[in-house]
């Protein structure tokens, strides 16, 4: 089995809920993906809104993968700078998996969906992503091609006594 990936799908409530319990999913198992748990639609729904919002005024591009069945499995969400002197990379934001679909390359699959969708937008040359310490997620990017380019030591809190790195990493787009 294999996702099937789209940029830029028709947003409706189909898709709407299936990211919304995407984002629920990851966040509730653990993902970090601007949440800790327990996490419920109603505080997803404004987050997806901020996305959706972009998507609408052309900055965001979205990136959805769906299982056999037709269910949201993944998504990410390419974004474009909009400080004029940094219009050159793109960020990649929210990128999901689901959890049952976890260790069969889907995450793989995806970033290479992302680096092909940001390959295919007039003027940009890196894909420029963050994420937490502690979750191994640095790994991975680096496994997909990113190199670690920054560090905000302690710049998330996740609990009272719990801070993580901000870890920045960049993708080079050679064209």
């Amino acid at each position: 089995m294999a996702l099937t990936f789209e940029v830029d799908p028709a947003f409706g409530r189909t898709l709407r809920d299936g990211i919304t319990a995407l984002w629920v999913d990851v966040s509730n198992a653990g993902g970090a993906v601007g949440f800790v748990p327990p996490v419920t639609g109603e505080d997803v729904r404004p987050e997806l809104v901020k996305h959706l919002a972009g998507m609408t005024e052309g900055r965001t591009h979205l990136i959805v993968g769906r299982d056999e069945d037709g269910t949201v499995a993944a998504t990410a969400f390419l974004t474009r700078n909009t400080h004029r002197l940094m219009q050159h990379w793109i960020g990649v934001y929210t990128v999901m998996v689901h959890p049952r679909h976890q260790g069969k390359g889907f995450g793989r699959a995806l970033m290479t969906a992302a680096a092909e969708a940001a390959q295919g937008l007039d003027g940009i040359d890196a894909i420029r992503l963050t994420c937490r310490s502690g979750t191994g997620a640095d790994r991975f990017y680096a496994s997909c091609g990113y190199k670690e380019v920054g560090r905000i030591p302690n710049a998330i809190r996740v609990a009272e006594d719990d801070y993580r790195d901000d870890i920045i990493m960049l993708l080079p787009l050679f064209r």
